[in-house]
């Protein structure tokens, strides 16, 4: 399992247009670019892929955020700022098992996070995280 890279000043939505984005209070300190979980008090936690009770995937931090602050989420849309050009187009990111990271292969649950774009900048092609949140899915 590689952790994908996040580079904090360059997590941006792609087009906000086409956005689903959503605010939560932090339970904690959260990092621009971490990917969080709805805690059972409905706060924005650091998700983790074997944790127990924190692999419900519920987004990406637009913001960093101080316990019992405002983090804005995004739970559908393509993302700026991870470390994904190495990987082929359409490939599947995932949930890590190091709390409020993604990986490139699943952890010990397989709770997918999103899958690479790729953009139409030709003849860059830059590639972005589609970021999908499966809200009827419960990784046990």
């Amino acid at each position: 399992m590689t952790a994908i890279t996040v580079t904090a000043a360059q997590v941006g939505v792609v087009d906000p247009t086409k956005a689903v984005i959503k605010d939560y209070i932090a339970a904690a300190t959260i990092a621009k670019g971490e990917a969080i979980y709805q805690n059972t008090d409905s706060k924005a936690d650091l998700c983790d892929g074997n944790g127990s009770g924190t692999k419900q995937f519920r987004g990406i931090a637009l913001n960093a955020a101080a316990a019992g602050a405002v983090v804005s989420v995004l739970e559908d849309g393509e993302i700026y700022g991870f470390g994904v050009s190495g990987l082929n187009g359409d490939a599947f990111v995932y949930v890590s098992d190091i709390a409020g990271a993604l990986a490139d292969t699943a952890g010990t649950v397989t709770v997918p996070a999103g899958r690479v774009n790729v953009l139409t900048d030709t003849p860059t092609l830059t590639k972005v995280l589609r970021v999908f949140v499966r809200r009827s899915a419960d990784w046990a």
